[in-house]
Parts: structure tokens; sequence; C-alpha cells
């Protein structure tokens, strides 16, 4: 690499380095701000959970339900076609709170999780939906009550949890803080009006009924592979911008057992983050080429700034030290992941749980802004 291309590279490396940094600090101090105390009396709550071939997951999920202390709530599983053993298990689960159905898949244009949760939501009362994966896991017996908290007293009627991740493929996996944490900016985010600055995290958020039966967004998104960041920009462009709570006190989702199944799990998704398009995939990438491959070849202060980025992203989401030590391997993966799903959603060999994964792309916020 010339000097003459090194000195042009630095200026825009700089900037976005500066711009990552005023991202995760702004994101940490929205996280941090101020919880609220208790309600005096907690609405009826519908805890609704997608399953295909869950079995493990619920064995550790369903006990920190029943242990929950919350007054008026119900829990509604979907199994979606599994082929494991969940069918058994949630035949054997003897609560009254916890109700369980079995569909036999999608419908054509559905994709699996969306409908699966779309038909709990057929079947909810609460006044309130915890949309809630099955690999998470209830820290205590007032989990549910501390997220009613925080959610009540959050300043939308949308609410996303930020949780604590656990499982297996840590290097991979701790991209996903270190990513939530960078690229959007929260605080943004009711601020605005464009609606495509807003997500949602799928693995827990919260609704209340009305607004969510007004709009319907499973309905909405209903062949969304990322249907959680199509659900955030849709109710943004309602009126309804989510907020992000932190919740890894009482929530952890065990994101994968194996480092195979993390690889397969972020492959489904990585294209699609990165705009789903090839000319919006080669932009973004080429970004992150430049930020986190060539900038720390050029600069030792830029690879200062990357390690620091993981260990304030690490320490915030509490992923162990050898993670951040091992910070470029993680880069690295990251890098070869996105490229490797760009390249499975491209020629058609996307698959996950044992069905085919079509490739859509979010809708543009032009489309919904401004609906009603």
């Amino acid at each position: 690499m010339t000097l003459d291309l090194t000195l042009l590279l630095i200026p825009p490396l700089a900037c976005a380095h500066a711009a990552f940094w005023g991202i995760l600090i702004s994101n940490l101090a929205y996280l941090r701000r101020h919880r609220p105390p208790s309600l005096e009396s907690y609405p009826s709550l519908s805890v609704c959970i997608p399953a295909r071939n869950e079995a493990q997951n619920l064995r550790r999920l369903l006990p920190t339900l029943q242990s929950q202390d919350y007054p008026d709530l119900e829990v509604i599983v979907w199994d979606d076609g599994s082929e494991d053993g969940t069918s058994n298990l949630l035949a054997s689960i003897d609560d009254p709170r916890i109700s369980s159905f079995r569909g036999e898949g999608p419908p054509q244009d559905w994709v699996g999780k969306v409908h699966a949760l779309y038909q709990c939501t057929r079947r909810a009362s609460g006044e309130y939906y915890l949309f809630l994966d099955a690999d998470a896991e209830l820290l205590c017996p007032d989990a549910l009550r501390t997220l009613m908290d925080r959610h009540v007293n959050s300043s939308t009627r949308v609410s996303s949890g930020f949780p604590h991740l656990k499982g297996s493929a840590l290097l991979l996996v701790s991209l996903v803080p270190h990513a939530l944490l960078q690229s959007l900016p929260w605080f943004l985010v009711a601020r605005t009006q464009t609606s495509s600055l807003s997500a949602l995290n799928g693995q827990c958020w919260l609704v209340d009924q009305a607004l969510y039966h007004n709009h319907e967004p499973h309905a909405e998104v209903n062949g969304e592979i990322l249907e959680d960041v199509a659900i955030g920009r849709y109710l943004k462009a309602q009126g309804y911008p989510p907020s992000l709570l932190d919740v890894q006190d009482v929530v952890a989702v065990h994101m994968y057992d194996s480092f195979g199944a993390a690889w397969r799990g972020f492959r489904k998704n990585a294209y699609l983050l990165l705009g789903g398009t090839v000319p919006q995939f080669a932009f973004m990438y080429g970004g992150f080429v430049l930020t986190w491959l060539v900038a720390p070849l050029l600069s030792a202060w830029f690879l200062a700034s990357l390690y620091g980025f993981k260990i304030v992203t690490d320490r915030a989401s509490g992923m162990p030290v050898y993670v951040t030590l091992l910070a470029p391997v993680s880069y690295l993966l990251g890098l070869a992941l996105q490229l490797d799903s760009a390249l499975h959603h491209w020629t058609g060999q996307v698959t996950w749980k044992g069905r085919s994964v079509h490739t859509s792309s979010l809708a543009p916020a032009s489309t919904t802004d401004g609906e009603s």
C-alpha cells in the first residue's frame, strides 16, 4: 500500500472510529438510565414462545417460568412441527399457566418463527405480550415483575431487552452485543422520524396488547427472516419507536451449543444485516474490511481502538476475559462469516432447523412511513 493511499484512508477511518465511539458511549449511558421502582399492581401478562426442535432449551426455560411470582401470568408455546422431543416435553408439563399448541409448519410466504408467534397472539389474553425465544432463561423469581417495571416506566409502549448472552462460540456470539451497542444510536430512535433508524431484539421484547392488535406486526412482516428489525422499523413508522432495556440481570439467552450451530445461525442473518442486496452488502462489507482489517494495519492507534471497542462491549455484556484477549480472532471470524453468509444466500443454500431459508430484504422505510 502506497504512502499516498495510506494518507488518504486515515482521515475517513479516524472519523468512522470516532463515530463508533460516540454511538457506543451514548448507548451505554442510555442503558444505564435510572431504573424505576416496583409497580403497585401488575397487568396480566402473556409470554409467547416459538419452538421448533427446542426440547433441550425448553427444559431450561420452562422451570424458570414456573418459578415466577408474577400474579397474573400465562405462557403460550407454539410447537412448530418439531421433530425432537419438544412435543412430548410440552405434553408432560402440568401447570395451568402453561399452554402448548402444535402446527405442522408455516403457510407459504411465512417464516416459521413469525408464524409461531402470530399463532401465540391468537390465543393470548394478557394485557401485555412478552415475546421470548426458547433458548432464554429467567434468572430470578421476580424477573417478569422487573421486566414489567422497566417496560411500563420506559418512554415508549414497545421495549426490547438487552439480555446476558451465554453458550458456546463466544468469539462469535460476543459480536452480537458489540453490534447492538455500536450500530444503532438508541437515544435517537425516539427522537427522529426515520423508521429505518429502529430495530428490536427478537430474543426478548414487550408490547401492550392493544398496540399489537391495532397493527399486527407479525402479519405485516410475515416473510422476514430478520423479523425483529422489520417490526422495530414498522412500529416506529406507525408512531411507536421501541426503547432498549438492559435486562442482563434478569434474562439470559443460551444462543448456541456448538461453534457449528452458531456459524449456521449467524450465516442465516449476517447477509441480511448487511443490507440483503449485492450493492448494499458490497458497501457495508467493504466498510467492515477497512475498519476491522485494514485500519489496524495502518496504525497502532486503530488497533488500540478496536481492542477498546471489544473491551468495553465485552465488559458491558459480561463476556469472559479470554474473549476480549482474542478480539482480533473475533473480528476475522466476523468477516469470514459475513462473506460466507453472502455466498450461501446468493446460491440459495441457507438452511435452518431442516428448512430452507429464502433471502428477503427489509422493506424500505418509505413503504411504511405514515401508514396506519
